[in-house]
């Protein structure tokens, strides 16, 4: 489970209806605003956080197949 960076509030679950509200077009700071996201430690986990996995798949899968770049 996510946590604020230093006060510890748990927020992994907001992550997801963050990322499909911003998705959408709503601005971050309004959707935090609505999911009662206000501290700056709690806003900063939601606001850098990146999907990695996605890419993360398409190596292993290539790393996999045999398929090497470079």
């Amino acid at each position: 489970m996510a946590r604020g960076f230093s006060c510890g509030k748990v927020i992994g679950d907001k992550w997801e209806e963050f990322a499909r509200r911003v998705k959408a077009g709503e601005p971050p700071d309004e959707v935090l605003d609505s999911l009662g996201v206000t501290r700056y430690c709690c806003r900063r986990m939601l606001l850098s956080h990146v999907e990695i996995i996605d890419e993360l798949l398409k190596v292993y899968e290539k790393e996999r197949s045999g398929v090497r770049e470079g």
